[in-house]
């Protein structure tokens, strides 16, 4: 009997390393592999590597050394006129959120399925849904400009997952949240989960992940110090899964 071989990494570095001029290591030598499905957290303290992490993944950064591979691309190969392929697959919710301040709040949300061409109906109704479970659904027709830190940031989440993405890549995601709010952002999150989205979440809230059983990676100065797994004990992450 032929024994069936697992399928690959959706994610996958190796040895990638990321140097700024004149003389910056900001990541070096990092590796790890997270499979399709998987909820992996990624912890360390500010100026740990965390966010240029990210926008290596995303390909908002090249990496200096090391081999990247993301949703079946491989980054140091993808060239500026194809990576728009890549980002129909994967979501990022930034940290300082980019949001088009001279726009409604529906309109930042549909424009990310406004550019793939999605039905104008399909739009609407699935604005209106985010907006619902985000507890945003009085702000619709407001200018993201006039809304609290905490709104915009959820408005940069609605954005990100609008299009259902393979992966979704989430930058201190619940960082101006209360703790409503934060239920409601990782309820979405563990929803998309289930239907086979992939998620990276750097994060400082430990309330996340703790007692959740999934994989935490810590980062400190640049280098990947542990990629293992949550104590599986009863805390909030498992009560928000639940």
């Amino acid at each position: 009997m032929v024994q069936e071989l697992p399928p690959p990494p959706i994610i996958e570095l190796i040895k990638v390393s990321k140097f700024y001029p004149p003389d910056v290591e900001a990541l070096s030598d990092i590796s790890f592999a997270i499979s399709k499905g998987e909820i992996v957290y990624l912890t360390g303290m500010s100026g740990a590597g965390k966010t240029t992490l990210m926008r290596l993944v995303s390909r908002m950064e090249k990496e200096s050394k090391g081999m990247l591979d993301v949703a079946g691309f491989d980054l140091s190969k993808l060239n500026h006129r194809n990576i728009h392929l890549l980002r129909r697959k994967v979501g990022v919710a930034y940290q300082d959120f980019k949001l088009l301040t001279d726009r409604t709040v529906a309109d930042n949300i549909a424009i990310s399925m406004e550019v793939v061409y999605e039905k104008k109906s399909v739009i609407e109704e699935r604005v209106k849904n985010l907006l619902e479970q985000l507890n945003l659904s009085k702000k619709y027709d407001t200018l993201t400009e006039e809304l609290s830190r905490g709104e915009q940031q959820r408005v940069s989440i609605a954005r990100a997952v609008a299009n259902n993405p393979e992966i979704l890549l989430a930058d201190e995601p619940t960082g101006n949240l209360d703790a409503e709010n934060t239920a409601r952002v990782m309820s979405l999150f563990y929803q998309l989960n289930r239907q086979g989205c992939t998620l990276l979440i750097a994060t400082h809230d430990k309330s996340l992940y703790r007692g959740g059983g999934r994989r935490v990676m810590e980062l400190r100065g640049g280098r990947l110090l542990s990629a293992g797994a949550a104590p599986a004990e009863h805390g909030a992450a498992a009560a928000m899964e639940a």
